[in-house]
């Protein structure tokens, strides 16, 4: 079963970090991971592209304004393919 993880986001460059490591120490291999950004104006997009390598395919990510948490969970969703 894929298992889809939507991050929702916004100037989060002091989180993302711990947040994304974290997602690649679990065992668990069958995920892919959405980030969705509020058009931060920090390094948080930086440092997601930083990882997009290591996820192999997996880290899926855009930066747009939005309406706030909610809408940026459902533009995950409708991304997620697990």
């Amino acid at each position: 079963m894929k298992i889809s993880l939507i991050i929702a986001t916004w100037n989060s460059g002091s989180t993302i970090d711990d947040t994304l490591s974290s997602i690649l120490e679990q065992k668990y291999g069958n995920t892919e991971v959405i980030v969705i950004d509020g058009k931060s104006t920090d390094n948080t997009l930086d440092i997601v592209r930083e990882y997009e390598g290591r996820f192999g395919g997996r880290l899926k990510w855009i930066s747009e304004p939005d309406r706030g948490l909610y809408d940026a969970m459902n533009k995950g969703i409708a991304m997620a393919t697990g």
